[in-house]
């Protein structure tokens, strides 16, 4: 957990910024934060960062004028972001729960793994602590259990909403099963829509006030509620494709293509549906490729895979990691996976 102190420092910049922009990694868990804070201070501009990359993420500082800096639940930040804001001497908070060492000087970083007695729970579970809107409750449990989190104010949750919550602490189980979990859904595909209909949906969440109004399909929410349709559909197809296919007894591979990536829903079905195996999805688009992999210690394993894959990146949890690497070394990657997997249980 943040200490109170650092509580108190991340409010007193909330409150100091009169023109903040938000920028907040691209899933429930960023999305919920981002909502958490911007609705506390009731101002501010919101960016999904997609990629680590400076790219336009800079241009968005100065179009927007901002006068300060957020970083929500992104794991890495690229240096030349970084040396762009220094700059122009703009301040940043960056709040994270990813294991992360490379932080410039001048970034005030918060991140509960810093902290005596470590603990990584999602930073929407910070925000909500940081904001302490009772009646922001449902969006800070979105949030958590989005990125696979059971929260103790969960029980609050339940006794507020018991139609939206499941009479579980299985989080899988949530997630897949409750309407609660339907609205992280919802969240996570209209993340995957075009530029245009995310900033729909983020007006639209920075205003709204119960969940009720997500889950009921409306003339304000029907482009979430389309793409969310239109990504289910996609993911259930994939997923029973995946489930039936012949797989190794330890480790499960999943490769796909298309014009949309759903990596990181599809590795979460099916963690569910094999808990016991290592899952490996991948997504191929061009010269390269995107893998989500889930399972026990895999950003150890993963880790050690990529550390001799030129331009290979990888990063997350312990159970959950994303990965980058090039389509010429996708056999390479897979082949010693296996091999590690495999010794590691022989």
């Amino acid at each position: 957990m943040l200490t109170k102190k650092q509580i108190t420092e991340i409010r007193e910049h909330l409150e100091k910024a009169q023109n903040p922009i938000f920028f907040f990694d691209n899933d429930g868990d960023g999305l919920c934060s981002f909502l958490l804070l911007q609705r506390y201070i009731g101002r501010g501009k919101g960016v999904a960062m997609k990629s680590a990359d400076a790219g336009n993420y800079f241009k968005k500082v100065m179009e927007l004028n901002a006068d300060y800096i957020f970083i929500l639940d992104k794991p890495v930040v690229s240096e030349k972001f970084f040396e762009e804001v220094r700059q122009v001497n703009l301040p940043v908070v960056w709040i994270d729960h990813h294991e992360n060492s490379n932080i410039p000087d001048f970034v005030n970083y918060y991140n509960p793994l810093l902290n005596k007695g470590k603990t990584n729970e999602p930073v929407t579970e910070l925000c909500y602590r940081i904001a302490g809107r009772k009646q922001d409750l449902w969006i800070a449990v979105v949030g958590c259990i989005s990125d696979h989190f059971v929260p103790d104010f969960y029980f609050e949750f339940k006794e507020k909403y018991p139609d939206l919550a499941m009479d579980s602490e299985n989080v899988k189980e949530i997630y897949f099963k409750s309407q609660i979990g339907k609205i992280g859904k919802i969240f996570n595909a209209g993340l995957k829509d075009r530029t245009t209909n995310v900033v729909i949906m983020l007006k639209f969440l920075m205003k709204v006030k119960t969940p009720y109004e997500v889950l009921e399909e409306s003339s304000y929410n029907q482009t979430m509620h389309k793409k969310f349709k239109e990504i289910n559909e996609k993911y259930e197809r994939l997923l029973e494709k995946a489930k039936s296919q012949k797989n190794d007894e330890g480790v499960l591979f999943f490769q796909y293509g298309g014009e949309l990536s759903i990596s990181s829903d599809l590795a979460n079905g099916l963690r569910y549906e094999f808990p016991e195996k290592i899952i490996v999805v991948i997504y191929v688009s061009g010269d390269k490729v995107n893998i989500s992999v889930r399972g026990k210690n895999v950003r150890e394993i993963v880790l050690e895979v990529i550390k001799d894959l030129e331009g290979a990146t990888g990063g997350g949890h312990e159970k959950a990691v994303g990965v980058r690497v090039k389509v010429k070394d996708l056999e390479k990657f897979k082949a010693k996976l296996l091999n590690i997997v495999n010794l590691k249980n022989s």
